[in-house]
């Protein structure tokens, strides 16, 4: 009997966030996989899970998917990932592919969710808690309150007019993959008039290097860094 793959969120860092779910799938599997986008580069979500589940009899696999601009490797590259992970469950193993906050937030998972079930096995999807809805917690920053509407858009310059929409239209945004964005968020509110102080920057919670507090344009954040956007105040 083919094995069964396991999606699962394991939270914004700090183990204690992990879900119950999430810890009793993992201790369950045999394999406990992770998506990497170069080879030996690590994964923070399997250092979060190290604390409460024990991996010393575990089988512990990468799986490379490239971000090179040539087409050819990185469909390549998927791949010969999807053929290793296909055997493995052919062989009977469950595995559990961990991720970092929620798994169906910009996660890779859940590509690999469609290609393995259109392969014909059995996936499950284990939400964790999304980094943004952490931070706004420390923050002490309600996403949303009575009828208020809320946009969660990624930034960069080339498409930066997702955030210009959101920032037209919504009264509360998360920006997310911002770390190197801050002076053109600063800009861009600037420019439609709402004030820089109505936005709050999460970087790396639940890592080294937290940081929760207003948003200043010279200084380094993060990798892992959200702005929250209350137009209102």
């Amino acid at each position: 009997m083919a094995g069964k793959l396991y999606g699962i969120g394991v939270g914004p860092g700090d183990t204690g966030l992990m879900t119950l779910r999430a810890k009793e799938v993992l201790e369950g599997c045999g394999v406990i996989a992770y998506p990497v986008k170069k080879p030996g580069e690590g994964s923070v979500a399997l250092e979060i899970i190290k604390p409460v589940v024990d991996i010393s009899e575990k089988s512990i696999e990468e799986f490379l998917f490239s971000m090179d601009p040539d087409d050819s490797v990185r469909e390549r590259c998927r791949a010969e990932a999807l053929d290793k992970m296909c055997m493995l469950l052919d062989n009977g193993e469950d595995i559990a592919m961990v991720t970092l906050g929620d798994v169906g937030v910009y996660s890779t998972y859940m590509y690999i969710d469609r290609d393995i079930r259109a392969r014909g096995y059995e996936t499950e999807v284990i939400p964790g808690i999304p980094s943004f809805c952490h931070g706004a917690a420390l923050a002490g920053v309600p996403l949303m309150i009575g009828n208020e509407g809320l946009a969660v858009v990624p930034v960069a310059k080339e498409n930066s007019k997702l955030l210009e929409d959101a920032l037209d239209n919504f009264d509360n945004i998360v920006v997310m993959k911002a770390f190197k964005s801050i002076g053109m968020i600063s800009d861009m509110m600037e420019s439609k008039g709402i004030p820089v102080e109505r936005a709050t920057v999460v970087s790396n919670v639940g890592m080294d290097g937290e940081y929760v507090g207003p948003m200043v344009r010279d200084r380094e954040y993060g990798y892992f860094t959200t702005v929250i956007i209350k137009k209102k105040g």
